[in-house]
């Protein structure tokens, strides 16, 4: 045991190492991109250089003049691909934006493809097109002239009003109305966005990173009006996704078709910059929060406006109040939720997406109603901690101030002094803030084959995914101690759409429905064997399973598991098999089901430079059944970090005159390194919830990320006394 795979505790499995580790580690683990094809020809994507607008003509002659160019694909050759709806919920395509043009949505728009025999011709080919446009102003954000404001109505997510909280908060004896703002942050996977194609005969493959093989599967068959059952998608391992790789973009049908007209494998590789807007990212959203208590630190009121920034045509939101909204004994509750429609390519998910910006609101304005009261801001939080939410509806479990207490006493809190300003070191003020995280827990409908062998060997298949995540850890894990098997004899196949339908791997549902799938499997294996021992005139009653089956005379036994959750019916697997994904839980069933946390985090700022270091962070976190510690303490210390960049680092800069993001590189959007992260302590609190599903797990792949960035604000208050609302923090914001 190590910090890294820590000691199990109550209801924690052990902290196997991973499975794939070895792969990873000496390069044989093959990402889409990576497996070999029989002469392939290359592909890159020309996009364009204006964000509203019209294309008036298109000159190939120079880009079919480079030698070894195959095809060049535009708006006028492309037609027979047929439009796919808009899913904002996963599966589906990622964009109504879908077309090479004439119309110009976005800056980086796609609007041509070269293909040849080279990566380098394809590039020159590509820059050689002369696109001339028809350009009309864009609308870049919230403020320019032409935007367009659509209010999130009642019935959609981020709707919640209980009581009059308007009322409770004009007439409360201590009150915040304050307005918070998060930027615009773009994924940064270090796997690029790639596609490869092939055909065999009437089947096309498709080698692609994705989160939702199903989904990618329909999709890009409906794009080419296909059957599903003629496509085939492969996605073993992906490097990096949270969000970014859930859905089909424009390019997949893209390399499709010109696999198909060239009758040879294509492999495109998307450069970094063009990862800014062909696929999907964090919106920019804007808060109004406000805040009544009584001078006891009891809360009355709680209203909380949000806007969202998305595309043009497309009403993506996220609606984050959906879950603050009953984060603590609000006694009354407003919220509304709005999206501005401008120039910009369409936001999607990206890691916790509707929690990480309505907690960064929510909880600033706890620590500000807190220094109003002259209270601790975990006192604050201890008080209105609640089993119930403001519509009566009950938590099926909840270990906040668990969560607290344990990384409070880690973190040394009882030694903080609350004016601002009081502690230093040297030249440097020293600050110490907290806040809460939380995330709901989600359950899917998910189907999973095990197959048990005579010779004591185990192999679990289902077309899931790993992000990098550990899934191919977790589901061996699951099996092998279900079933008795040891973990070397275990083997797991995932990432392919040719094994039984799993659901996105996204809303950190992954672990609890594959692993609840994995259960009822095991059962399954169990009972056929019963039986068959039965039908022998036997005892099937023994843990050894192997050694019953080589008496049974059987080279191996297998189940397949269809696993519904708790709010999802027997539609919820035909759906699953037609690329749509059914997450149940958070706060629609009987009972509001989230794993929660407590974040603590110290920063120093420098006296005359205003140099702002996170020098400590603790987290402690109850995810339900942990199923093993080295991968949960990873993700864990993971969204730490990446909650301290989104606090500190992180942000897309937006030339508002011209609707184009500036910094699209890793050169200048900036993400935290070694030397920005100080120590990172994660703990991980014993919660059991039988509740939530079969297997017990809530998740924890993007609880740790939420409550960071007010964590940092917080703390730069008590440090220096000034109050960031708007992230991320730099220095000019605390001259």
């Amino acid at each position: 045991m190590s910090a890294a795979a820590p000691e199990p505790r109550a209801n924690m499995g052990a902290p196997e190492p991973r499975i794939d580790g070895r792969l990873k580690v000496s390069g044989r683990a093959l990402y889409p991109s990576d497996v070999r094809m029989e002469n392939p020809a290359f592909a890159f994507l020309l996009t364009s250089a204006i964000a509203r607008g019209r294309i008036t003509g298109m000159d190939l002659s120079a880009a079919e003049a480079v030698p070894g160019v195959l095809a060049v694909l535009t708006h006028e050759n492309t037609s027979e691909l047929k439009k796919v709806g808009y899913s904002p919920t996963g599966g589906g395509a990622s964009t109504s934006v879908q077309e090479l043009g004439p119309e110009i949505f976005h800056d980086g728009q796609i609007v041509a493809m070269a293909v040849a025999e080279t990566f380098e011709a394809a590039r020159e080919a590509a820059n050689a097109i002369r696109v001339t446009y028809e350009e009309t102003p864009p609308s870049a954000g919230f403020d320019a002239p032409g935007v367009e404001v659509e209010e999130v109505g009642k019935g959609r997510k981020g709707w919640l009003n209980v009581g009059d909280a308007d009322a409770a908060v004009a007439q409360a004896e201590v009150s915040v109305d304050a307005e918070y703002e998060t930027p615009t942050q773009h994924h940064n996977p270090i796997e690029l966005f790639t596609t490869t194609c092939l055909w065999e005969g009437e089947q096309l493959i498709v080698l692609e990173p994705s989160q939702f093989v199903y989904g990618l599967r329909r999709a890009v068959a409906e794009r080419l009006d296909m059957a599903d059952k003629d496509v085939r998608v492969i996605s073993r391992f992906v490097g990096g996704a949270f969000g970014s790789k859930a859905q089909m973009t424009p390019r997949t049908s893209l390399v499709a078709l010109a696999a198909k007209r060239l009758g040879r494998p294509v492999k495109l590789v998307a450069t970094r910059d063009q990862g800014f807007t062909i696929a999907t990212y964090r919106a920019e959203t804007r808060h109004r929060v406000k805040l009544g208590a009584r001078r006891d630190g009891r809360l009355t009121g709680y209203v909380h406006e949000g806007m969202e920034l998305t595309s043009r045509p497309d009403s993506y939101s996220v609606g984050g109040t959906e879950d603050t909204g009953r984060l603590y004994a609000f006694g009354s509750v407003r919220t509304a939720v709005s999206v501005v429609h401008a120039d910009r390519n369409t936001p999607g998910f990206m890691r916790s997406p509707p929690v990480v910006p309505y907690v960064y609101a929510l909880e600033s304005a706890m620590d500000e109603l807190a220094v109003k009261l002259g209270m601790d801001p975990v006192e604050l939080r201890r008080i209105n901690d609640t089993g119930t939410d403001v519509t009566g509806k009950n938590y099926s479990s909840r270990s906040l101030m668990a969560c607290y207490d344990e990384a409070a006493a880690a973190f040394g809190w009882a030694h903080r002094t609350p004016q601002p300003g009081s502690m230093s070191e040297g030249d440097w003020l020293v600050g110490w803030g907290c806040a809460s995280t939380m995330y709901p827990t989600h359950t899917a409908s998910a189907t999973v084959r095990l197959r048990l062998e005579a010779d004591g060997g185990l192999l679990v298949q289902a077309a899931s995914h790993d992000l990098g995540t550990g899934a191919y850890t977790v589901l061996g894990q699951t099996a092998a101690e279900a079933l008795g098997v040891p973990m070397e004899r275990v083997r797991v196949e995932l990432g392919d759409s040719t094994l039984p339908a799993a659901p996105t791997a996204g809303g950190s549902n992954n672990t609890a429905s594959l692993c609840s799938a994995i259960l009822k499997a095991a059962d399954g294996i169990r009972a056929k064997l019963r039986q068959a021992a039965r039908d022998q005139g036997g005892e099937g009653e023994t843990n050894d399973l192997p050694a019953l089956l080589e008496r049974l005379g059987l080279e191996f036994v297998e189940d397949t598991a269809e696993f519904i959750p708790k709010g999802a019916g027997p539609e919820s697997i035909k759906a699953l098999h037609e690329g749509r994904s059914t997450l149940t839980g958070g706060s629609r069933g009987e009972k509001l089901v989230y794993a929660m946390g407590a974040e603590f985090v110290e920063v120093r700022v420098h006296r005359l430079t205003r140099e702002v270091r996170a020098t400590r962070a603790v987290g402690a976190f109850a995810g339900g059944r942990i199923v093993n510690t080295r991968t949960a303490h990873s993700q864990l210390m993971g969204g730490l970090i990446w909650g301290i960049g989104s606090a500190l680092h992180e942000a897309t800069e937006i030339d508002a005159r011209l609707g184009r993001y500036i910094n699209d590189n890793l050169a200048e959007y900036l993400v935290p390194v070694n030397a920005d992260i100080g120590q990172v302590e994660v703990i991980m609190v014993p919660e059991e919830d039988t509740y939530v599903n079969p297997a017990g797990v809530k998740g924890l792949g993007e609880l740790a990320n939420v409550g960071t960035a007010a964590a940092v604000t917080n703390a730069i208050h008590h440090a220096t006394g000034i109050r960031i609302r708007d992230l991320p923090v730099r220095i000019e914001k605390l001259l």
